[in-house]
């Protein structure tokens, strides 16, 4: 669904204000479980050309749930390696990147960023009940206690009020939705100008390594890959540098012909001097009032963590809003969304600021001690300095208190069923899921509980590899990689209840294990947040 004629006229369950890629995802998983949604975007046009090169197997899972899992193919790459050097070519750190991770995808993948938002609005141009409204500015936002308001202002300079049940600022880092609620950040301190270059290389050639850290301290300098047939170059401006040189395009061609590019050869599509902080809102939630996305924070590029951290901030909020708006829910629900997520943002920007503390070194002699530390480290087997994985398990907010796989991300691999094989996620769908393994019978003796029945979940039961297809039933998998039985037996459960956006809620061994986890999910869920 697209513009409307009078959208005033309609109420929303749910107003997007932002329609980047953070708002697309959150808008199309709202409008696939059924509701209406309204997003609404200041620019007429989506922006050209590309702001983030990169993103995890998490967020290639998110993607794939919100139906673009075949534009990750088109628009995106297996990341392959990821290298640091210092200014005479010696490598500081190496680290191979699986084509296959935790979640069944890259555990990082080089894309192309317009073509994967430009699936998105495809996607959300089909979904019933999703409506954008670009070209259109928030400009006065009334939150009261059963629905909020939002005047916004057309390019003709109409204004008209648009209202809905809730509403969530995925505005970027100048959010009108934050600076609306008030909200106040914490700033980690850490703030870099960086020359960001974006090139297509006529000759189509593969640079070795793939995605590249030039340690240098006369100048910082990144090397990666923006997905197929797409380069991205990062200078860091110099101290004492003026930013106004960096936005010459001489300049530019003379940064970049150390590196054979030239004007004879690419195209230099954009350049754009970006400050990079890290810093998070202290509030993400005033009543009905949410926020996501670069909106609730804001981290240097260096761990490719910035927009990952958005698409995980959607894939949390959109089935608590969906569970608020069936009734299944209490409001205060909404509270385990900042109380999840802030700590995994927190990690994220702390990861952040210590590569880039690293990276950012213009001292020669502290580039050089930390040159032979790295290398020296390397030459052992170890590294003191290397990206910390993304995965982290959720330690407080709705979780089961008993513990065992409460709180882990659950992984993804292939499974089989009725003559097809495919990711599980593509096979089973998303939503909550009961993975059972061995035991079956008594895991599910007593059957499914109410709550699970209204919430939808799906039983779904493991087989080992190598089971007939034929002996395969609508409720079962094969275990094709050999992933889920060994997961569940590292779980010490027979069976583990996983949330929507892919973390267990709890494992359980029996029938009363079962009822016991979802009388504590009703409580959660009706109540206030169950801390593990």
């Amino acid at each position: 669904m697209t513009d409307s004629d009078n959208p005033a006229a309609e109420h929303s369950d749910v107003l997007i204000v932002g329609y980047g890629p953070v708002g697309q995802v959150l808008a199309v998983l709202l409008a696939q479980r059924g509701w209406r949604v309204t997003a609404v975007e200041r620019w007429p046009q989506p922006y050209p050309m590309p702001r983030a090169v990169s993103f995890d197997g998490e967020s290639a899972r998110i993607l794939a749930a919100a139906g673009v899992g075949a534009a990750i193919h088109e628009h995106g790459e297996s990341s392959r390696e990821y290298t640091w050097t210092n200014a005479a070519g010696d490598v500081l750190l190496h680290v191979d990147i699986p084509d296959r991770g935790y979640f069944g995808w890259p555990d990082s993948t080089s894309m192309y960023q317009p073509g994967i938002e430009a699936a998105l609005a495809e996607r959300g141009a089909a979904v019933p009940g999703l409506r954008v409204l670009r070209g259109h500015e928030a400009k006065q936002l009334t939150s009261g206690p059963n629905a909020v308001e939002l005047a916004v202002e057309n390019t003709d300079g109409e204004q008209f009020a648009l209202t809905a049940d809730w509403i969530v600022g995925c505005d970027g880092a100048n959010s009108f939705v934050r600076r609306r609620i008030g909200a106040t950040s914490t700033d980690l301190g850490f703030s870099n100008d960086w020359l960001t270059c974006d090139v297509i290389l006529h000759d189509g050639r593969q640079l070795s390594p793939n995605n590249q850290q030039v340690c240098d301290p006369h100048r910082p300098t990144t090397v990666v890959s923006a997905g197929p047939g797409h380069r991205r170059w990062e200078f860091m401006r110099l101290p004492g540098e003026p930013v106004e040189r960096l936005h010459e395009t001489s300049v530019v061609w003379d940064l970049l012909k150390p590196y054979a590019v030239t004007p004879d050869n690419a195209t230099l599509q954009r350049h754009a001097v970006y400050t990079f902080e890290a810093r998070y809102a202290d509030v993400w939630r005033s009543g009905r009032v949410l926020l996501a996305g670069d909106a609730a924070h804001l981290m240097p590029p260096f761990a490719g963590q910035g927009m990952c951290s958005g698409f995980r901030d959607a894939a949390n909020l959109a089935w608590k809003l969906d569970l608020v708006l069936r009734g299944l829910a209490d409001e205060a629900l909404l509270d385990t969304y900042q109380e999840e997520r802030r700590a995994h943002v927190q990690h994220a920007l702390r990861m952040s600021v210590d590569l880039g503390k690293v990276i950012c070194q213009t001292d020669p002699d502290a580039a050089r001690d930390r040159d032979e530390v790295m290398i020296a480290s390397r030459q052992r087997g170890t590294s003191g300095v290397r990206p910390r994985s993304s995965l982290q398990a959720l330690t407080t907010g709705l979780l089961a208190s008993t513990g065992g796989p409460a709180g882990e991300l659950v992984p993804q691999a292939v499974v089989a069923r009725g003559g097809e094989s495919g990711l599980f996620d593509e096979l089973v769908g998303c939503g909550f899921v009961l993975l059972v393994g061995e035991g079956a019978d008594e895991v599910l003796a007593g059957g499914l509980p109410p709550l699970l029945r209204e919430l939808d979940v799906r039983v779904v039961r493991v087989l080992p590899a190598g089971t007939p297809v034929a002996e395969v039933g609508e409720d079962a998998v094969v275990d094709v990689d050999d992933v889920y039985l060994p997961y569940l037996a590292r779980s010490n459960s027979r069976a583990v209840l996983v949330r929507p956006d892919f973390y267990a809620f709890g494992g359980v061994d029996d029938a009363a294990g079962l009822a016991a986890a979802a009388d504590e999910l009703r409580a959660g869920l009706m109540a206030a947040a169950v801390t593990g």
